[in-house]
Protein backbone atom coordinates (compact mmCIF):
# COMPACT_ATOMS: atom_id res chain seq x y z
CA UNK A 1 0.00 0.00 0.00
CA UNK A 2 1.31 3.40 -0.97
CA UNK A 3 2.28 5.95 1.91
CA UNK A 4 -0.69 8.06 2.53
CA UNK A 5 0.11 11.60 1.55
CA UNK A 6 0.61 14.26 4.48
CA UNK A 7 -2.85 15.86 4.23
CA UNK A 8 -4.81 12.70 4.60
CA UNK A 9 -2.44 11.53 7.58
CA UNK A 10 -3.63 14.57 9.04
CA UNK A 11 -7.54 14.33 8.12
CA UNK A 12 -7.13 10.24 9.94
CA UNK A 13 -5.26 11.86 13.05
CA UNK A 14 -7.49 14.54 13.01
CA UNK A 15 -10.87 11.98 12.64
CA UNK A 16 -9.03 9.75 15.27
CA UNK A 17 -9.24 12.41 17.54
CA UNK A 18 -12.42 13.09 17.30
CA UNK A 19 -13.72 9.67 17.23
CA UNK A 20 -11.92 9.36 20.70
CA UNK A 21 -13.50 12.04 22.27
CA UNK A 22 -17.10 11.10 20.98
CA UNK A 23 -15.92 7.24 22.29
CA UNK A 24 -15.05 9.17 25.77
CA UNK A 25 -18.47 11.17 26.01
CA UNK A 26 -20.08 8.23 25.29
CA UNK A 27 -18.26 6.27 28.27
CA UNK A 28 -19.34 9.02 30.09
CA UNK A 29 -22.93 9.34 29.20
CA UNK A 30 -23.33 5.26 30.27
CA UNK A 31 -21.84 6.01 33.24
CA UNK A 32 -24.20 8.85 34.43
CA UNK A 33 -27.19 6.82 33.12
CA UNK A 34 -26.37 3.71 35.02
CA UNK A 35 -25.35 5.60 38.17
CA UNK A 36 -29.11 6.86 38.44
CA UNK A 37 -29.94 3.22 39.47
CA UNK A 38 -33.08 3.60 37.54
CA UNK A 39 -32.54 3.72 33.59
CA UNK A 40 -33.96 2.23 30.76
CA UNK A 41 -31.85 -1.14 29.46
CA UNK A 42 -32.56 -0.58 25.86
CA UNK A 43 -31.07 3.10 25.44
CA UNK A 44 -27.53 2.12 27.54
CA UNK A 45 -27.58 -1.11 24.51
CA UNK A 46 -28.16 1.41 22.38
CA UNK A 47 -25.11 3.61 23.16
CA UNK A 48 -23.11 0.25 24.00
CA UNK A 49 -23.63 -0.71 20.44
CA UNK A 50 -22.74 2.81 19.24
CA UNK A 51 -19.32 2.89 21.75
CA UNK A 52 -18.79 -0.68 20.14
CA UNK A 53 -18.94 1.05 16.35
CA UNK A 54 -16.67 3.98 17.54
CA UNK A 55 -14.21 1.47 18.51
CA UNK A 56 -13.98 -0.67 15.04
CA UNK A 57 -13.77 2.71 13.46
CA UNK A 58 -10.89 3.87 15.85
CA UNK A 59 -9.10 0.35 14.89
CA UNK A 60 -9.92 0.50 11.64
CA UNK A 61 -8.04 4.09 11.10
CA UNK A 62 -5.65 3.01 13.67
CA UNK A 63 -4.30 0.07 11.13
CA UNK A 64 -4.02 2.92 8.22
CA UNK A 65 -1.99 4.87 9.89
CA UNK A 66 0.22 2.21 10.48
CA UNK A 67 3.03 1.57 7.57
CA UNK A 68 3.48 -1.98 6.45
CA UNK A 69 6.47 -3.39 7.76
CA UNK A 70 7.55 -5.76 5.83
CA UNK A 71 9.65 -8.45 7.47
Amino acid sequence: MADLADDDEEALKAKLQDLYLEHRDLDDAIAALMKDGMYDQLQIQRLKRKKLKLKDQIAHIQSLLIPDIIA
